[in-house]
């Protein structure tokens, strides 16, 4: 595992990618008793994949992500191709319509947070970004006189870039001033190092202890890395932002299934709802197929919402007779 790990990284997986995908080979191995992947092939591929549609009774989704852990095992670490897997079920693929708040839904929800989550929540809605999006952002990606935020490794390792929304710029500011302060309280206490993606703190050592490279988003202690030792913080767990929003829906009284990712939804809804370009909003939103972004479309008030039920036509049209006799209400 400890190799499958490294190859993963050696690709340039994200940490998140590499710790599902090792959870799926551990279930894949456990399934099979801890036998040799060496010893298997396609069939004992098949009979677990199978084993997840037919008794887990899990998502395409999730199916493939099984699929494709498997599967760099074979090709990455034990250089094996994997024949075609005949007789896979595979798991039915369900079209989902994403949960989408109204904008007084999303300010009742942002009212009942404070601080620096609401800051980073208020992010999330204003510029359509994931929650692990958010939480890397560090402070050379935001960009106050173009009026853009970077978006650096991105879903694909993409980047893109985004607007500054110009209703969070002093609060940012604000933030920033106080984050500066306690990064050079760290400083002056032989702390501040912060962690640099792939192999930049090789290429550039000093960079770890510059401003510019500091989360936006810190946690509040120090944090230790438990291979070299080094103190520093890293950015906000992930955690802490999504209790926040689940607690706040509970708080507003909400009956829909929110989470952080609703802001994103809510971003991408209300923009073609404000006469925005689809392919726009696909670059925006950082999505590869623009059948991605399509999905939204779906939620619109020019679908189903737009349509007048039959049924509000004919509700009164009894009354309505009676009390006008002559009036045919065909």
């Amino acid at each position: 595992m400890d190799q499958y790990r490294e190859a993963l990284g050696a690709r340039h997986y994200s940490p998140r990618t590499e710790k599902i995908y090792s959870r799926w080979v551990v279930r894949f191995l456990h399934f099979h008793k801890y036998q040799h992947p060496e010893e298997m092939a396609e069939h004992e591929i098949n009979v677990y994949l199978n084993h997840l549609a037919r008794d887990r009774q899990v998502s395409a989704s999730t199916q493939n992500q099984a699929l494709s852990a498997i599967l760099f095992m074979y090709r990455h670490l034990l250089g094996r191709e994997v024949g075609a897997l005949e007789n896979l079920i595979r798991a039915k693929k369900s079209v989902r319509v994403p949960v989408v708040m109204d904008r007084s839904e999303v300010d009742l929800v942002l009212s009942h947070l404070q601080g620096r989550v609401r800051l980073l929540v208020e992010l999330l809605y204003g510029c359509g970004l994931r929650l692990s999006e958010g939480l890397r952002l560090r402070v050379k990606d935001l960009d106050h006189v173009r009026n853009e935020i970077i978006i650096h490794n991105g879903k694909g390792n993409r980047d893109r870039v985004v607007m500054f929304p110009t209703s969070l710029k002093q609060d940012l500011k604000d933030h920033l001033r106080r984050v500066k302060h306690i990064f050079e309280a760290d400083l002056r206490a032989g702390f501040g190092k912060v962690v640099l993606p792939n192999a930049l703190g090789r290429k550039y050592p000093r960079a770890s202890r510059e401003w510019r490279w500091q989360w936006v988003f810190p946690q509040e202690k120090r944090w230790r890395d438990k291979r070299t030792g080094m103190q520093g913080r890293h950015h906000m767990d992930a955690t802490i932002i999504q209790r926040a929003v689940k607690q706040s829906v509970y708080k507003s009284g909400l009956v829909k299934r929110i989470s952080c990712h609703t802001f994103r939804h809510s971003f991408a809804t209300h923009l073609l709802e404000g006469g925005y370009d689809i392919r726009t909003v696909q670059t925006l939103l950082g999505h590869k197929d623009l059948r991605t972004t399509m999905i939204y479309t779906h939620v619109l008030n020019r679908g189903p919402a737009g349509v007048q039920s039959p049924l509000d036509n004919l509700r009164g049209a009894y009354t309505d007779q009676l009390k006008n006799p002559d009036k045919d209400i065909r």
